[in-house]
């Protein structure tokens, strides 16, 4: 980013200076001693003054952690990352205050008594309130320096301003994530998760983590915390498909933090050993702040995740696929399940081309004479499941000749047991542990830092894409190779850390050679659904549940996680399924991207007519989505819901998605934007089945009315 402007703060005597972007405010103090404190960040001015008068608690709301190895943490803190050493030794050297593209970005520089310059990047985003914060380390000393442990962002005092104690006004949203059952928020107070104020400070710490090569299995890699008296949102996320750790607990001065960072020592087995003049940047973060009404539907909460949105969408790569948002069909899910072949495919083909599909990716299987899975890694078509005179190439040419692009599915970060390159590739192309190749479910984890197996991936996409005519890559990664490789690294966590960075340079490599191409993200679901990816790859695979009735409100949650427009969500009508089980699995799929299967070509023309609907269905709306924001009339949805709705506000009307699982005929969904407004509502897909909407304009309640279990319908009010 260029920089249009500059101002640099020198050191001097005691100083706080105050800053207000895009509705946040933030303050900054340096101390005579040149302590640099954050002491407020939020939606609202704050007048620290109180709180400067007693230093000794004024010193824990330090703006960064960093802990060296062997030194000494100089608090009573159990597992927390408090009065961490030489973090809380810093001194303050200046601050840069400069403009760019973005917005307006401060740079905080101090020093530690060993040499290690530190600097604190905050970048403000025009016309949003967040912001996104890491920390350089750079090594200007003699000799080296062991890092275990940098926070991306660290702010003490959540609760400073209320007038309650903090465990009587204080909620944690957290985002739990695993295999089928992605993207389900969890409310709780923190007595409620084991941390109540007992003391002026405890051991106990609220720490959430993921470990490996799964940067969002078991949590997702962001959280929110509210402050229930204040009405005020933080929400964050860490943009990392590795290893990453938050925490929330109290200082010593009775005062609850959060710090967020990427892999650590203690939790991932991460070190840096920092030699001089090396340089080393920790995860980004993105950090914001919103007010709302809390307890209610258009909460807080809901603001924080539509603001979220609008940074995702502001920091990503300029695509076409999140402006167009073409439909995709995927053999795999509830159809083909890894079987492609010369035979099977064309029906299928024909029948995607006549529903309204603009992709058809091939996925897994194509590469394998028999069971798919141990065999990947060479990507070479097979001759049995392809024989005619060109190959695979005949269906994809098949695929060109219907008016739709060709996709294959990759797993291009591993290679299979029994893949025959195995045998000829020098062992240091995967993960080691003591000298030894990492394997995980039948796979060995490839190294990108090693230049051959850059190579080895140029030259499949190279293939696929000027060979094979392919537009699309449905990218794949369905192990966890653990903590990381001891080959070549300062420990296991920077070898994968390292291996991460260079996978993203070369994924960055691609999208500039092939600016067209669409490459899903993909990790058996969305077990890598993180931002590190995500602000590249256009579109993201939300889950492999093939319950459509379970998949509801993974997809009503999925703009959480992600923006509405990269999340795909499988549509995929049963063999043997009714009218109303294909309506249920359009909906599921349609405020977001439709990632259309299903045996197209077996099922009854009824059927295919409901599929064909859907898809005209969304190519009318889906101009609106790029733009419109997630909201939820029922909240977060849970898999033990009678209900769940997902709301899409655009510019010209709102979309609602509305699922009765196992609930009561009928439901009513607060709508408190809309309250007091003249509104009509209509089911817009269907068009021809049983329904019933009523607005109410003067309670903001919209009552539906579904005619049995495990229906849906998607509905406009305009």
């Amino acid at each position: 980013m260029t920089a249009t402007s500059t101002a640099v703060v020198p050191a001097s005597p005691a100083r706080t200076l105050k800053f207000k972007e895009s509705g946040l405010h933030l303050i900054l103090h340096i101390t005579a001693e040149k302590d640099v404190r954050l002491v407020h960040f939020g939606t609202a001015a704050f007048d620290p003054t109180e709180l400067l008068k007693d230093n000794g608690k004024a010193r824990w709301y330090r703006l960064v952690e960093v802990q060296i190895s062997g030194a000494n943490m100089d608090d009573h803190h159990g597992m927390k990352y408090t009065a961490t050493y030489p973090g809380s030794h810093l001194k303050f050297v200046n601050l840069r205050d400069t403009r760019n593209e973005m917005g307006r970005k401060l740079e905080v520089e101090q020093k530690s008594p060993e040499g290690l310059t530190v600097i604190s990047h905050i970048q403000f985003y025009k016309k949003v309130p967040v912001m996104r914060s890491w920390t350089t380390l750079r090594n200007d000393s003699a000799g080296t320096i062991s890092i275990d442990y940098v926070s991306s962002f660290s702010l003490t005092g959540l609760t400073k301003e209320s007038k309650e104690p903090w465990d009587k006004v204080s909620r944690l949203h957290i985002p739990h994530n695993c295999w089928d059952g992605e993207i389900q928020w969890r409310s709780h107070t923190l007595p409620e998760l084991g941390l109540t104020k007992v003391a002026h400070a405890s051991t106990k710490r609220l720490s959430f983590e993921t470990r490996g090569t799964w940067g969002s299995d078991g949590y997702l890699p962001m959280g929110v915390f509210e402050n229930t008296e204040a009405n005020t949102c933080l929400f964050f996320q860490i943009e990392h498909h590795g290893s990453w750790q938050w925490e929330v607990s109290d200082n010593q001065n009775a005062q609850l933090y959060v710090k967020l960072s990427g892999p650590t020592f203690n939790e991932a087995h991460w070190m840096k050993l920092l030699k001089p003049k090396e340089v080393f940047d920790s995860i980004p973060v993105a950090v914001g702040i919103v007010e709302g009404t809390a307890g209610i539907a258009g909460s807080a909460l809901e603001n924080a995740m539509q603001q979220l949105t609008v940074y995702r969408r502001r920091t990503r790569r300029p695509n076409e696929d999140n402006e167009k948002l073409p439909v995709i069909f995927n053999d795999y899910m509830n159809c083909l399940f890894g079987n492609p072949t010369s035979a099977n495919l064309p029906p299928l083909i024909d029948a995607a081309a006549k529903a309204g599909c603009e992709y058809f990716c091939i996925d897994c299987g194509w590469y394998a004479d028999g069971f798919w899975w141990f065999g990947v890694g060479e990507w070479l078509p097979s001759a049995k499941r392809f024989p005619g005179p060109t190959g695979i190439k005949e269906p994809l040419d098949y695929i060109r000749s219907r008016g739709m692009v060709p996709g294959l599915w990759l797993e291009l970060e591993v290679m299979g047991t029994a893949c025959p390159m195995v045998q000829r590739v020098d062992k240091d192309w995967f993960f080691q542990r003591n000298g030894v190749p990492v394997v995980d479910h039948g796979r060995y984890q490839l190294d990108y830092r090693n230049p051959d197996v850059i190579k080895h991936a140029d030259g499949v996409i190279k293939r696929l894409v000027e060979e094979y005519g392919v537009g699309y890559i449905k990218m794949d990664y369905n192990i966890n190779a653990g903590v990381g490789t001891s080959l070549n690294s300062d420990s296991l966590g920077d070898g994968l850390l390292r291996h991460q960075d260079a996978y993203l340079q070369w994924l960055d490599r691609v999208f500039v050679k092939y600016p067209n191409l669409v490459i899903e993200n993909c990790g058996s679901g969305g077990l890598r659904m993180t931002y590190s990816l995500l602000s590249r790859h256009s579109i993201q695979s939300t889950s492999d549940q093939t319950d459509y009735r379970k998949y509801a409100p993974i997809a009503a949650a999925a703009p959480t996680a992600a923006t509405p427009e990269q999340q795909a969500v499988w549509s995929y009508p049963l063999r043997d399924g009714s009218a109303e089980e294909t309506i249920f699995n359009m909906v599921n799929a349609l405020l977001l991207r439709i990632h259309q299967s299903g045996h197209l070509a077996e099922i009854s023309a009824e059927r295919v007519g409901l599929v064909t609907e859907g898809i005209k269905y969304y190519k009318q709306i889906r101009k609106d989505l790029p733009t419109a924001l997630p909201f939820w009339p029922l909240g977060m949805p849970t898999f033990q819901d009678g209900w769940a709705c997902l709301g899409m506000r655009s510019k010209r009307k709102d979309y609602l998605a509305v699922w009765r699982l196992d609930g009561a005929a009928t439901t009513a969904l607060p709508i408190p934007a809309r309250k007091g407004e003249k509104r009509s509502v209509k089911i817009g897909y269907p068009v021809k089945r049983p329904g019933k909407a009523t607005w109410n304009a003067r309670s903001g309640v919209l009552s539906v009315t579904l005619p049995e279990k495990f229906t849906a319908r998607l509905m406009e009010l305009s």
